[in-house]
């Protein structure tokens, strides 16, 4: 019999592919799993070039991608992924339990300032996937293997110059992730209403979730559960994958954790 379903959100600069490895586990064990490619990433659409990209338009988009759900699914959400969950679960509670993954409503600037640099590094792309594979190893060195050619162009795009560029629209860094901070008390302000269970899953190794910013997450939400894969960075999936699926697949079957069928999200229990 089907268990309850999982809408998964990948991080920013991520593709729904960062959840492949964990979205056969959960399908395996019966619940139902629905991965997408955000706005401006992967293979979904860009923004056209008179309309910037917005907050708004993100979390529009997860909340539709989530009634396609049959029953309110439970949201893991990497990062950004995590925050557009909290702020759709303020807005419209929908999801019968949140996962985050390293992410908090506020978070460390030194680490999103390290991923955005990164990001920004290579305006001109890559000469070759090789070159790509080597700048991502510099910047992730305690992976042990280094991505192959099929990773890579999950993603890459070759352009018409040869060149490889990522798989996202560069508009985005400007107009949507540079001036992400100045939205934090907004973020704490939508956790502070979330009444379904939570999850919080860190990297030891986390640059961009600190002690103080878990500390003052759980008290925003204090029935949220804090779990630090001791091993992972940011890159929690990525990072500690197996380790990773079978918290999220315990916090799942834990009594109590999800709805009864028919119940509506934020309602008492």
């Amino acid at each position: 019999m089907p268990r309850t379903p999982v809408v998964m959100a990948h991080g920013f600069g991520q593709t729904r592919q960062a959840w492949a490895r964990s979205a056969s586990a959960l399908a395996r064990a019966g619940h139902p799993t629905l991965a997408f490619d955000a706005r401006g990433h992967g293979e979904s659409e860009r923004n056209p070039a008179h309309v910037r990209y917005a907050g708004e338009q993100f979390v529009d988009d997860l909340e539709a991608v989530s009634t396609h759900c049959r029953e309110a699914p439970v949201l893991v959400g990497a990062s950004m992924g995590g925050l557009l969950g909290l702020l759709a679960q303020a807005r419209q509670p929908r999801y019968s339990a949140l996962v985050l993954v390293d992410i908090t409503p506020r978070w460390e600037p030194a680490g999103v300032n390290r991923i955005l640099d990164f990001m920004g590094a290579h305006p001109d792309g890559f000469d070759s996937l090789e070159h790509a594979g080597a700048e991502i190893a510099r910047y992730l060195p305690h992976r042990r293997e280094r991505k192959g050619p099929g990773q890579l162009r999950a993603l890459l795009r070759e352009g018409e110059d040869g060149r490889w560029r990522w798989h996202w629209d560069p508009r985005l860094l400007t107009e949507f992730a540079r001036d992400s901070h100045q939205h934090q008390h907004r973020m704490m302000e939508a956790a502070s209403k979330v009444a379904v269970p939570v999850l919080l899953l860190s990297g030891g190794r986390s640059d961009l979730v600190s002690d103080d910013t878990v500390r003052e997450f759980l008290a925003l939400v204090p029935h949220a559960r804090h779990t630090r894969l001791p091993d992972a960075t940011h890159m929690v999936a990525g990072d500690d994958n197996d380790a990773f699926t079978a918290e999220v697949l315990d916090f799942l079957s834990a009594p109590g954790n999800l709805l009864p069928t028919g119940t509506t999200p934020g309602e008492s229990r």
